[in-house]
């Protein structure tokens, strides 16, 4: 078991082996065993697709942007697949902060965004609320940041 108040912060960069799998209206739009998974304080795990292994043309950039205080500026990506648009679904930092170069040519998935995230093939549950994009696993316990009452923690 992983506490996420055993995370540190700031946050830390890790590599990950397990299998990460994303779909969307009946489709894999994304398989990898080359993820980064970013830990920090109070968050569940993020885990963020090399693009190469991502489907082409299923993602489309967004309006806006958001900034972290680690990362820096964040862009957001619609999700096209088929008849499905779903707008911001994922994000990425396309020139992140010192410290957090890794990240580059990496896109995080918002599990309750699209059909569905797999690691190893367990189904991901959504981190509570609309900013954050922690991916919930057996593993892990909170409680996490990002439900009502939770932003100021």
């Amino acid at each position: 078991m992983e506490s996420v108040w055993d995370y540190p912060r700031p946050p830390r960069v890790e590599r990950s082996a397990a299998l990460v799998t994303v779909t969307h209206a009946g489709q894999v739009i994304a398989e990898s065993r080359r993820c980064l998974r970013v830990l920090e304080t109070s968050h569940p795990p993020v885990y963020y697709v090399p693009r190469d292994d991502i489907a082409p043309g299923v993602l489309r950039a967004a309006d806006g942007q958001s900034w972290c205080e680690f990362k820096g500026t964040a862009s957001y990506w619609d999700l096209v697949v088929g008849d499905s648009e779903v707008p911001a679904a994922a994000w990425s930092y396309e020139r992140p902060s010192r410290g957090y170069e890794q990240l580059t040519g990496a896109v995080a998935f918002y599990p309750g965004r699209v059909g569905e995230c797999r690691v190893d093939g367990e189904v991901v549950r959504a981190q509570e609320g609309d900013f954050y994009g922690g991916w919930i696993t057996a593993d892990i316990t909170g409680p996490f940041k990002g439900g009502p009452g939770t932003r100021g923690w």
